[in-house]
This record gives structure tokens, sequence and C-alpha cells, in this order.
């Protein structure tokens, strides 16, 4: 962001510890901050009447938690609880949308990192219907890592398969075919990932769509 538009906002942002569980927003009650988290990693999931659940997004230090604010809607369907915890800035709602509505830089970067973020949620159902578990697996840790400053993630298999909406059974059986293969080592509810390109030998095309649109609409776009 120009330095100008980029000091104005900087007295709103208030640095934040993000601990793992905590739950940033519900479904249907109002969003009264946003995040932009810098280490940690939120979920953006859905949870069915039955009690089952599924991960349409995750948003880490490439964009923000709480697009509804300045979309108008005020309120998801959705809601988001932090997967990995770490740090984020956190801004009220009436400070973000004051600099929103001034229609400078703020605004652009926003509504292109709307537009990426619905590539992934969309991305992301296409692969849920279409792809082997063994594949959406991979694809969630490379998104993942890539939102981190290595490649260890703190995370249970149960909390992976209820991100990916399959049973705790079938990532169990994924994840050993990776750690045999040697692209990754699981213990005591820690994941590291020991051979990046093999797991992108491995995925989907999804991976490679949500990256690249990222990367598309952020590459003329100037950070601080």
């Amino acid at each position: 962001m120009p330095h100008p538009e980029f000091d104005v906002l900087t007295p709103h942002l208030e640095l934040v510890v993000m601990p793992l569980g905590q739950m940033l927003y519900e479904p249907g009650l109002p969003q009264r901050h946003a995040y932009f988290p810098t280490t940690a990693i939120a979920s953006l999931h859905f949870v069915t009447e039955s009690g089952s659940s599924c991960e349409a997004a995750g948003v880490g230090n490439e964009g923000m938690v709480g697009i509804s604010i300045f979309m108008g809607g005020h309120t998801t369907s959705s809601s988001a609880v932090v997967q990995t915890a770490g740090h984020g800035y956190k801004i009220a709602f009436g400070q973000l949308n004051e600099a929103f509505n001034r229609s400078g830089k703020l605004q652009s970067l926003l509504l292109r990192y709307t537009q990426a973020l619905m590539t992934q949620i969309a991305q992301t159902a296409v692969c849920n219907r279409y792809h082997s578990i063994d594949q959406q697996l991979c694809r969630w840790l490379l998104l993942t890592t890539d939102r981190l400053p290595d490649r260890e993630l703190v995370m249970t298999q149960e909390l992976v398969s209820n991100l990916l909406g399959v049973r705790r059974e079938s990532v169990t059986e994924s994840a050993g075919q990776l750690q045999t293969a040697g692209y990754i080592r699981y213990r005591r509810g820690h994941i590291t990932v020991l051979n990046r390109a093999g797991l992108e030998r491995n995925t989907c095309e999804c991976y490679g769509v949500v990256k690249k649109e990222l990367g598309r609409l952020q590459n003329d776009a100037l950070y601080r």
C-alpha cells in the first residue's frame, strides 16, 4: 500500500495472539472485527445439522478474515476458526469500512483478494467432489505450508479429517502412504513436509489453480 494510506490505517491495527481453536466469527452473527493473520492460519468452514464439517478455504498471511464486513453482508453462513496458532492484526468493523470506502489501494487489494478467495472456495468444492483423498490431502498440505515460515504443522489427523470432511481412517491411510514415500513425517500431532516436490507430483490441478489465481491478482501489488 502507498505509505500515506497505510499510515492512516496503522493506528487502528491491533497485534493479537490467535490461539488454536479461537472462533473468529460464527454463522449468522455480526462480524465486529476483521483479522489479517501473519503467522496464524484460519479455517473457513461449514457445519451440517448432523455435526459433520468441511473446510471451504484457508486464510493465512496472504489474506484476511471477514470479507463480509466490506461486502455489505455483515454475517455469513460459515464460521471461521484458528486452525494453526500464531499472531495477526485485528481491526474494528467501522475502521475497516471507513478505510475501504475511501476507494484507495486498500479497496483494490481487498477486492482482488476476495476474488482469489472465491476461486479457492470453488476449487475446494470441485476437489472434494472429484479427486481422491490422497490428492486432497496433498493439496491441503501444500496450501497450508505456503502460509507458514517453516514446513512443520501442529495438526492432529482428527482435525485434518474434519477440515477435509472425510473419515479419520482415510486420512490415517493417506498420511501413512505419504510418510512411507518420504514426502512427510508424522509424529504426535506434528506433520513435517520433507519432500515438497513429491507432494506437488501427487496432488491434483486444484493447488496450481488456486496459487496461479492468487499470484495473478496480486502480481502488481506493492507491499509494505
